[in-house]
């Protein structure tokens, strides 16, 4: 789930902050609004991240984060990709 570009670039900017709003995380990813919110819909899908939505005045705001198993899979995955590359 983690290796595709989007949803790896996605882990990594949540990895690096407690919580992100969709806009940070669109404008730091570069991915379109439908694209950021078809790979967040899956990493959430696959438990990875936790998604909540507010309102700032009448606007909606949707954040994300990583969950505690996203933040283990994450782990796992930079270790293993770091075994691969060290071969």
């Amino acid at each position: 789930v983690i290796h595709g570009r989007a949803r790896l670039v996605l882990m990594v900017l949540l990895a690096r902050v407690e919580e992100a709003d969709f806009a940070y995380l669109r404008e730091e990813s570069g991915l379109t609004w439908g694209n950021l919110s078809a790979n967040l819909m899956q990493l959430e899908a696959a438990g990875y991240v936790e998604i909540r939505k507010t309102f700032k005045g009448k606007r909606p705001q949707t954040w994300g984060k990583l969950s505690a198993a996203g933040a283990q899979a994450f782990t796992r995955y930079r270790r293993h990709m770091k075994d691969l590359l060290d071969l």
